[in-house]
């Protein structure tokens, strides 16, 4: 994978920051989640969540993200663990987080789960005039 095709995929993630998410072997659809990225993290990216939802167990898991342009389309392995690190969760507290519990960060049903890339493939389609 070019180096260009990976940074790309990094910005396009950051920016529009939807991916389906599904645990595998589970017997459910993905879910939409909003991905918390860092440029130093070395393929990590972080989820807020609830304790009953269906990811919240963690294991390996599988991510598609299809950029608001259409223009990267990914789908990434990895693992999900709960991330334990509180430092962490303070850097990516926001107002949309707050939204979504409103106890704030000590909100017993709170769970924030760091995603370990595995591997992945992306794709850049070439929208030229023959197509994609």
């Amino acid at each position: 994978m070019s180096k260009k095709l990976t940074q790309d995929f990094w910005q396009a993630l950051d920016n529009d920051k939807v991916v389906m998410l599904s645990l595998h072997g589970a017997n459910h659809h993905a879910i939409p989640m909003t991905a918390m990225t860092d440029k130093d993290a070395n393929g990590a990216i972080w989820f807020f969540t609830s304790r009953d939802n269906r990811i919240a167990q963690g294991g390996t898991a599988m991510a598609q993200f299809v950029s608001k342009g259409h223009d990267i389309f990914a789908c990434i392995s990895g693992t999900l663990t709960p991330e334990m690190d509180t430092a962490i969760r303070d850097r990516f507290w926001s107002n949309m987080v707050q939204a979504w519990f409103p106890n704030g960060k000590d909100d017993p049903n709170l769970l924030m789960l760091r995603f370990d890339l595995g591997d992945a493939e992306i794709w850049q389609p070439d929208l030229g005039i023959v197509g994609t």
